[in-house]
């Protein structure tokens, strides 16, 4: 995938070379947190994970706590009780297994209801910005997708961008 992409760079780069294609570039990641909505919408998300983690936290306690007085008692148990307490804590600890998969779930989910519009206000400025100076398109720079640009061939559009998110 990272050949193809360079692959690709490589005969954008000089086809912009030869046809004087305007181009811009940013880093999507440093726009995105820049928008005052990431904050409100972190603080949300954050205020979820905690409610999910304190109610996780709980449950563990709860297990454990029912888990050592098993401990505590089971040399004392007749048989049949026995296996009762060893089916609750096994279908206790399935549906502990059972809550955490659902709350990273939900949460997974959360993140991307929570970011969508951000999302797509981010990419109408991206839209709005590449109509109005002209260009060809406009790179996103994270994750070493664009090691070198050359300044003199394309424009750091990252300040039009947190101005135009403002």
């Amino acid at each position: 995938m990272k050949r193809f992409c360079f692959l690709l760079m490589a005969a954008l780069l000089s086809f912009v070379a030869e046809a004087q294609v305007k181009f811009g570039y940013f880093s999507y990641e440093e726009a995105f947190r820049s928008m005052p909505e990431y904050a409100i919408a972190q603080a949300n998300l954050n205020d979820l994970r905690s409610k999910y983690d304190a109610e996780t936290k709980r449950v563990e306690e709860e297990f454990n706590r029912k888990y050592e007085e098993f401990l505590d008692g089971q040399t004392d148990f007749a048989p049949t009780i026995l296996q009762k307490r060893q089916t609750e804590l096994q279908e206790l600890l399935k549906k502990n297994v059972a809550f955490k998969a659902e709350a990273a779930k939900l949460l997974r989910q959360a993140e991307a209801d929570a970011y969508a519009p951000l999302r797509e206000r981010l990419g109408g400025v991206l839209r709005e910005i590449g109509a109005k100076q002209g260009y060809a398109f406009i790179l996103n720079t994270d994750g070493d997708a664009c090691p070198y640009i050359d300044p003199t061939m394309g424009e750091d559009v990252s300040e039009m961008v947190k101005e135009a998110l403002k």
